[in-house]
């Protein structure tokens, strides 16, 4: 639809010629900026669109090797970040075309190691990213089974540990982050379950598990605070809140429920109350 919208914008009623302006090369991903702008990905090179008309701005060619993942800055609505095979992440300023505005290094540009790993985000290839909710940080995950979590502002990596995060996708890993807790999560698929870790801390909370087969990715809902997933075995999953847990009680043969740290300060004492 969108590139039946651009060729008659553009002029392009036949048929024919519409393929031959949409169809050049794959389309492997698309985003909507929260504003107007549409981005698409060209092999190594990053296009921007405008819907309104839908016609070329830009395009970004600064990474050798093929785009997997890119986002928005919900921050900045001209920020815009990508992730590449190439083992680096970038965030550019799609106002300009000079070039990105930042390389993101994990060694953050100490010379003490080897040169060939200098402004890599990772030791593999980069093939998710996703901004957290106040656009501050910026969190990728590569194929080394890593997730690093960066200062958008400057490209600092902040060195929080999460431990091995599984990760064999051969394409574009999609994964979330909550908004509106207390404390911010980030959701990633892993096989046929979602690993759940604090944002800040690197913690693992808990493995989301209901799946049968690999999930492809997932995205979270803030009004509802629900989280919904997509897998391999067909199925869409809603994840909601369980605001408390069963904890086995060594005294006793019952259990007993405790609040559940995912959910803690969700809400507050008046909702209780109500």
């Amino acid at each position: 639809m969108l590139g039946f919208l651009s060729a008659r914008q553009a002029g392009l009623e036949d048929p024919l010629r519409l393929r031959r302006a949409e169809s050049t090369r794959r389309v492997l991903g698309l985003e909507l900026n929260k504003d107007r702008d549409v981005e698409r990905i060209h092999g190594s090179g990053v296009n921007t669109l405008d819907i309104e008309p839908v016609e070329g701005r830009y395009c970004f060619a600064g990474h050798r090797q093929e785009i997997l993942a890119v986002s928005w800055s919900p921050r900045y609505e001209y920020i815009l970040a990508t992730a590449s095979a190439d083992s680096k992440a970038k965030l550019w300023d799609v106002r300009r075309a000079s070039g990105c505005l930042i390389t993101l290094d994990q060694h953050n540009g100490k010379k003490s190691q080897a040169v060939e790993s200098a402004n890599t985000a990772h030791n593999g290839k980069v093939n998710g990213l996703c901004f957290t909710s106040d656009g501050l940080h910026l969190l990728t995950v590569g194929t080394d089974n890593r997730m690093r979590l960066w200062n958008s502002s400057n490209g600092e990596n902040t060195l929080v540990n999460y431990g091995k995060v599984h990760n064999d996708s051969r394409k574009g890993l999609k994964f979330t982050v909550s908004c509106g807790c207390s404390t911010e999560f980030v959701f990633v698929p892993y096989g046929s379950t979602i690993a759940v870790y604090t944002i800040y801390s690197g913690e693992q909370i808990t493995m989301l598990k209901g799946h049968y087969k690999s999930v492809d990715c997932c995205v979270f809902q803030s009004n509802f605070q629900e989280l919904y997933s997509g897998s391999r075995d067909c199925n869409i999953l809603a994840w909601v809140p369980s605001l408390y847990e069963s904890v086995p009680d060594n005294d006793e043969a019952t259990t007993k429920s405790q609040l559940n740290p995912a959910f803690e300060d969700a809400w507050s004492s008046s909702d209780e109350e109500g």
